[in-house]
């Protein structure tokens, strides 16, 4: 079987306006959330918001001509650093990652203009894409399930590499839809800690590259392990063992042919809602991973749905490279019923193999396992 690899990277957050920023941003121990005044009939909300301004100065440093959504833009401004370093061939696969796409255009432009396959189109045709675009469009797991599709793809010979571009935004649409399950937390979230009250919403586009090749004498990260399995417990409640996120896991350390004792950091979904943070902590403890360092992201960013698990797994890269972990922003006392290993310094240790985890919806579970190769 062919070995995959991720040789390049890309992202857009409301810490950052690229990778770079993003990364530092973090390292800083600085939050892109805050308190947004209105969204939709929603009223002073917390989110991870990206500033209008931020995204047309970045755009206008492109050159590119056409009408774009705000969505469009952000997604375009996260692939092209991507397809700059490696231009597209006849075999080049284009996935996206998303929940809701253009879901703001329903009213404006009807179901046509919020099409997603539209969308991709429009992108996949600004950056030459012969072949047809894929889209991966299952919750929350969205991001790092098209990483697995890609990896797929390209071992079985059905593309040559693959761009892998995940993207959601903030609408009233998605944040009326959290707010009637009462799930939003009424202050930045904190997961996995004793007093979260909930989800924060946020927004961010993020791309990777997927090859079986890579550069000689240059750090790569190959996906040596994926898995994704649904419990199909509830609607938009975790299974209550995790069962399918600890067979997500079991099935990506079985195909990296590694024991957990061996991962060295896991990057959680953690969204701060009680049953998925409880869940979580029961799957990683059936799998033997609670002593290992365990953070969530969401402090930084928010949920940033389709995006989340690509952003995530971006920041865990930049993690492995710089042999630094990242704390878990607004972790102090633990609220979940397994002990977690949660990283509340910030620190250096050797990182060589991570596990990236993401739940959804619907009892949808994905796990990815990379390892760095000097």
């Amino acid at each position: 079987m062919k070995k995959v690899y991720i040789t390049s990277t890309s992202c857009l957050s409301s810490v950052g306006a690229d990778k770079q920023l993003t990364w530092q941003g973090i390292q800083e121990g600085r939050s892109g959330i805050k308190k947004v005044k209105q969204l939709g009939f929603i009223e002073d909300i917390y989110a991870g918001q990206i500033e209008d301004t931020s995204i047309e100065v970045q755009w206008s440093k492109l050159n590119i001509s056409g009408v774009y959504t705000r969505l469009e833009k952000m997604l375009i401004l996260a692939l092209k650093p991507i397809v700059d370093q490696k231009k597209p061939s006849a075999k080049s696969q284009l996935i996206l990652a998303t929940t809701k796409g253009n879901i703001s255009d329903l009213a404006h432009t009807g179901a046509t203009g919020a099409d997603i396959n539209v969308m991709i189109q429009r992108i996949a045709d600004l950056f030459g894409f012969s072949t047809l675009p894929i889209v991966v469009c299952n919750a929350c797991v969205s991001g790092i399930l098209a990483v697995s599709v890609g990896k797929r793809m390209i071992q079985m010979g059905e593309c040559e590499d693959a761009y892998i571009l995940a993207g959601d935004e903030l609408t009233p649409f998605v944040v009326s839809g959290f707010n009637s399950f009462q799930a939003m937390s009424d202050e930045p979230c904190r997961p996995f800690d004793i007093n979260r009250k909930g989800v924060t919403l946020g927004e961010a586009t993020a791309a990777i590259h997927l090859s079986s090749e890579h550069k000689e004498h240059t750090v790569a990260f190959e996906v040596i392990g994926e898995a994704s399995i649904a419990d199909a417990n509830h609607i938009s409640g975790p299974s209550r063992t995790g069962e399918g996120l600890y067979l997500s896991i079991q099935g990506a350390l079985r195909e990296a042919g590694i024991t957990a004792e061996q991962v060295d950091l896991v990057s959680a979904h953690g969204t701060a809602t009680n049953y998925n943070d409880e869940m979580e902590s029961i799957a990683f403890d059936r799998c033997a991973l609670a002593t290992t360092p365990i953070h969530s992201l969401k402090g930084y960013f928010g949920h940033t749905l389709g995006a989340a698990g690509l952003l995530e797994l971006v920041m865990v890269i930049e993690s492995m490279l710089h042999n630094q972990l990242v704390v878990s922003r607004g972790y102090e006392v633990s609220g979940v019923s397994r002990v977690l290993n949660m990283i509340t310094t910030k620190s250096t240790l050797p990182l060589n193999i991570a596990l990236k985890t993401a739940s959804g919806f619907g009892g949808s579970n994905t796990a990815l396992l990379i390892a760095k190769r000097n």
